[in-house]
């Protein structure tokens, strides 16, 4: 059947492609790794952050593309590219960086730590002590739990985890029951470690590593006894890991959701990666067994899970390898000994992550638990982690007899398993657990506490741009406003009654609100600046966020642009919006900030005639968040602390010349630097500017 392609909304020069942008993102982490400023191990730690963002994209970008070509989909996207189009442009670029990935690692890193005597030990140079150590290992920690399967009529192919660490043995022979079958798997599980330190005196250097791969590729013929080994070869399939669950037809969406969740291991294969020297026959073999082609097979010189590296930084006890040690700084007004609720009703508290402490919230919450006034607790939960103080906290809470709400989204990608876990907990001991609104994910950031006071009831929230996880915000840059401003927290206590209950939509007065005024608010503020730049006004927009795809944001950024307004994007990841282009988008520049911590927080500035309009965010500029997502937009009423926010979350990193690439027209990235111009580093500075002793 041919399908005619739908035609996109907006001209498709306007646009990049969405997945194109994914991998230049990645390719703009992969030069950390090949940056020599930075300190090696961390280089190495860089090269493991690109294997595992590339996993994601496969198991949902690249999965959800082959989607589409399998069924002929008729979309175009946004650029303008079929499916098949973009699928044949995507894996080319995949492709390309997947090489470049492996031969930096065994041309420059490997080498470079060998250098420092931490060493990656090949078969080939083992020496008779090693080879017994070694060999002793593999009898007595990996024989135990390893189960080869030889392929016959009565074993057929096994079924293979998603990122399972795998190897196809190519045999000769026969076995004690007279079988002759040329071929088995043995499947590495995942209790084993893929990479082992040998002691220091039998290494001959001060770290000394062996590949789980490695080991076994040497005594795998101790597992195929009277037979001959003729090949063994290390392979991985990544799968769709998309979860399918159609809300409109579910009763109980947690129970779905863990019937579910066990398909995610084995959803239909879309990478099969194999070592570079895999035989031909084997090669097609492997192919055939997971109904790949060609195009979806990436050989590669070393282990094909370059994310199990990760750990060997932290092994290392070499500082002088690793980025400088950093210690968050505490405002004082939410410091040790501080009455947090006393200090909220003084003064609006901004927290900057992480260079400012996340503690802060931890004791917020903490304090609401054990304070006889607090009466009730209101919280959203996206990711939390599987072992979070804050979840106990709120236990507690709902233990010492408060009233405790928690929206738990239950469809956040890859942590739905800990958040049933949390939900469960929580029910347990009588919380009232909600699950947001059924086609919607719950991704705001917000918490909002009652406490009886002497005037009455008075309500504390923070509203953040980050996740509620104590690990990722020493990670991650974000801001987190603690307010007891009566307008923003009704606004915020409105919004959890739509969560929680039914009715119409309320107008709040100050958050805006995704699904009904997050966007049109967004565009309104576009425009307005546009209309004062026309009217010849001084108008300005500086917005940063991890990723800018909406085509009518983007397409109001473009009028605006044309208008005479000058605007900043500083967007870490994809950016569709094409800058600089004569006509269209001349006044309109696009940065890149990649460092040593994630960037994660959405601001968004409007010049607004000289008001100055500053709002904090959960939302990217993009469709899903604004149409399929509960997602909030606050503004930073102090002045003081809406200074802080322009200069701390957009002018740093406006004046970085170290770490920020600029796009241009054509949507490719080129290092932002300056021999002249003083050196500005915004991860650097803010170090400086707010952390601890």
């Amino acid at each position: 059947m041919i399908h005619t392609p739908l035609k996109p909304r907006f001209p498709t020069e306007n646009y990049s492609n969405r997945e194109l942008g994914l991998l230049a993102f990645n390719r703009r982490v992969l030069a950390q790794a090949e940056d020599e400023r930075i300190p090696l191990l961390e280089r190495l730690r860089f090269l493991c952050i690109v294997s595992s963002n590339m996993d994601e994209f496969f198991e949902i970008r690249m999965a959800g593309l082959k989607e589409q070509v399998r069924a002929n989909s008729p979309t175009v996207t946004t650029d303008g590219k079929t499916a098949h189009e973009a699928f044949r442009l995507v894996s080319g670029e995949a492709h390309n960086i997947v090489a470049e990935q492996y031969e930096h690692l065994n041309e420059v890193i490997l080498p470079a730590l060998a250098e420092q005597g931490i060493s990656f030990l090949r078969r080939s140079t083992w020496n008779e002590a090693q080879r017994e150590w070694i060999r002793n290992y593999f009898i007595q920690e990996m024989v135990p739990v390893l189960t080869p399967i030889g392929l016959d009529p009565s074993h057929p192919f096994p079924k293979v985890l998603n990122k399972s660490l795998n190897f196809a043995v190519e045999l000769e022979g026969k076995d004690a029951f007279g079988r002759s079958s040329n071929a088995a798997i043995v499947q590495a599980p995942r209790v084993l470690p893929r990479v082992i330190r040998l002691p220091e005196e039998l290494a001959g250097v001060e770290y000394g590593f062996v590949f789980l791969s490695s080991i076994l590729h040497e005594f795998v013929g101790e597992l195929f006894t009277g037979m001959t080994v003729l090949g063994c070869y290390q392979f991985r399939a990544t799968r769709n890991s998309d979860l399918f669950v159609d809300e409109e037809e579910v009763t109980n969406l947690r129970t779905k959701l863990q019937g579910e969740l066990p398909h995610r291991h084995f959803g239909d294969a879309v990478r099969l990666e194999i070592a570079d020297n895999c035989s031909p026959a084997m090669t097609e073999f492997l192919l055939a067994q997971f109904s790949l082609k060609e195009a979806d097979l990436y050989r590669v010189h070393g282990p094909v899970n370059l994310v199990r590296l990760m750990q060997v930084p932290d092994w290392v006890d070499r500082p002088d390898m690793k980025f400088s040690a950093f210690v968050p700084g505490i405002p004082k007004a939410v410091g040790k000994g501080a009455n947090i609720f006393d200090s909220i009703r003084r003064n609006d508290i901004l927290l900057h992550h992480p260079y400012q402490s996340f503690a802060p919230v931890i004791e917020f919450l903490n304090q609401a638990a054990n304070d006889p006034l607090v009466v009730a607790i209101k919280m959203t939960v996206y990711r939390t982690g599987t072992d979070s103080v804050l979840m106990q906290s709120l236990i507690r809470a709902a233990q010492n007899g408060k009233e405790v709400t928690v929206v738990v989204e239950l469809m956040a990608r890859f942590d739905e398993e800990a958040n049933i876990s949390w939900a469960t907990k929580l029910e347990e001991v009588g919380a009232h657990v909600v699950y947001g609104v059924v086609g919607y994910k719950t991704h705001a950031k917000a918490l909002l506490i009652v406490r009886r006071e002497e005037a009455g009831l008075k309500r504390y929230a923070h509203l953040g741009t980050g996740n509620y996880h104590p690990r990722t915000a020493r990670l991650y840059s974000d801001f987190g406003l603690m307010t007891a401003n009566d307008e923003i927290t009704h606004d915020v206590s409105e919004v959890f009654k739509q969560l929680t209950g039914l009715g119409k939509a309320r107008t709040l007065q100050y958050l805006w609100q995704a699904p009904f005024t997050l966007h049109p608010n967004v565009v309104a503020g576009i425009l307005a600046e546009a209309e004062i730049a026309r009217s010849g006004g001084r108008a300005r927009i500086v917005a940063k966020m991890n990723s800018l795809v909406d085509p009518e944001v983007i397409n109001a950024l473009y009028e605006a642009s044309k208008a005479g307004v000058l605007v900043d994007l500083i967007i870490r990841g994809v950016c569709t919006l094409r800058p600089g282009v004569p006509g269209l988008s001349e006044n309109i520049r696009v940065r890149s900030i990649i460092g040593r911590f994630l960037e994660h927080h959405r601001v968004f500035y409007f010049y607004a005639g000289g008001k100055e309009n500053v709002y904090l965010s959960s939302a990217d500029w993009m469709e899903r968040n604004f149409f399929k997502r509960i997602e909030l937009a606050f503004p930073i009423l102090d002045p003081k602390l809406k200074k802080r926010v322009i200069t701390e979350g957009l002018k740093f990193y406006l004046a970085d010349n170290q770490q920020g690439w600029d796009m241009n027209g054509q949507g490719i990235y080129q290092r932002r630097r300056s021999a002249r111009a003083k050196p500005h580093n915004a991860q650097g500075e803010l170090m400086l500017t707010l952390g601890g002793a």
